[in-house]
């Protein structure tokens, strides 16, 4: 086997920072989702779609309100800090 191809081999191949549902922590960092690496990465994906990403982060706060509702149901998640945590980062810092 040449020394190359154990180089290759060595080499990790990184996870993607994906949400482990009901509980919508960070597969690979166990954050809270969406992780600052799952946030930059978001951002990169849409950075020509600003809509497109508050779109997706609106789909995806609706599902974990949900979920998480579901596994607490008597003393269910903050509105208010699910918004900061699936949008409020995501809010342009200024308009152009």
């Amino acid at each position: 086997m040449s020394r190359t191809a154990l180089d290759d081999s060595a080499t990790p191949v990184p996870r993607p920072h994906l949400p482990l549902r009901p509980l919508w922590l960070c597969r690979v960092c166990a954050a809270p989702w969406p992780c600052p690496v799952a946030r930059l990465t978001l951002r990169r994906e849409y950075a020509h779609d600003r809509i497109g990403l508050s779109v997706y982060l609106c789909s995806v706060l609706h599902e974990a309100a949900a979920d998480l509702y579901r596994l607490n149901p008597h003393d269910g998640p903050d509105p208010a800090a699910l918004f900061t945590r699936f949008l409020g980062w995501a809010r342009p810092r200024h308009l152009p």
